[in-house]
């Protein structure tokens, strides 16, 4: 195949990939309403992900403790990952069993006192949801164990996925799942879209903040 065939299909499966996340447009929606009300009660947002998905867990994170509302003096939401604490995660890696990552840092970061009256969100991040394995085992394992761990704590979890959204799309309160048929085009199509996603959704929550300021 020439590149430029390549890139044809690419962005052809891109125009479809939109098209199928359009379709969504209710589930986006609750997600942003879910982080909306996490602001208005100053409640904490844990965001997981593995890989590349890692990465934009730390992007999401960073915009939503900064960009939705970029105010001196202001506050925007309480967002944490684990994976912006590499030598307390490294530490983790080392010592505990795989599957517990997530949990044994949530083990540190969940507030109790602090959400007596307020619901913690967890949004993960994966672009198969815990399905699929290689030569490591099953993947995302301890990202599906993190989010039972929030919901077993009475917190709303969130679920970014690909493909048919695998076990975490079943698992979460709200599922946003990047439909992909070409297999060899998935994943960088999944994680793409996954950031898209995350811009829609801080910056729709920037917006909503700034009303409720200036009402």
């Amino acid at each position: 195949m020439h590149t430029r065939e390549y890139v044809a299909r690419f962005f052809q499966s891109a125009h479809g990939v939109i098209e199928e996340l359009e379709k969504q447009g209710e589930q986006i929606e609750k997600a942003v309403n879910v982080l909306f009300t996490a602001w208005l009660n100053g409640a904490p947002v844990y965001i997981l992900g593995n890989g590349g998905s890692a990465s934009t867990a730390s992007h999401l994170a960073a915009d939503l403790a900064k960009t939705v509302n970029d105010v001196p003096g202001k506050r925007s939401i309480f967002a944490l990952t684990p994976w912006d604490n590499i030598p307390l995660i490294s530490a983790i890696v080392n010592d505990r069993p795989k599957e517990d990552y997530f949990t044994s840092w949530l083990d540190t970061f969940w507030l109790d006192g602090f959400l007596a009256k307020r619901k913690a969100v967890g949004i993960g991040i994966s672009v198969h949801g815990g399905s699929g394995s290689d030569f490591g085992g099953q993947w995302s394992q301890n990202l599906l164990k993190g989010l039972q761990y929030i919901k077993d704590r009475g917190g709303i979890t969130i679920g970014l996925s690909g493909f048919d959204g695998g076990p975490m799309a079943k698992l979460v309160d709200v599922a946003l799942v990047v439909p992909v048929a070409e297999k060899d085009l998935g994943t960088p199509l999944v994680e793409s879209f996954h950031v898209v996603l995350a811009h829609l959704i801080a910056f729709r929550l920037k917006e909503l903040i700034s009303e409720i300021k200036s009402a």
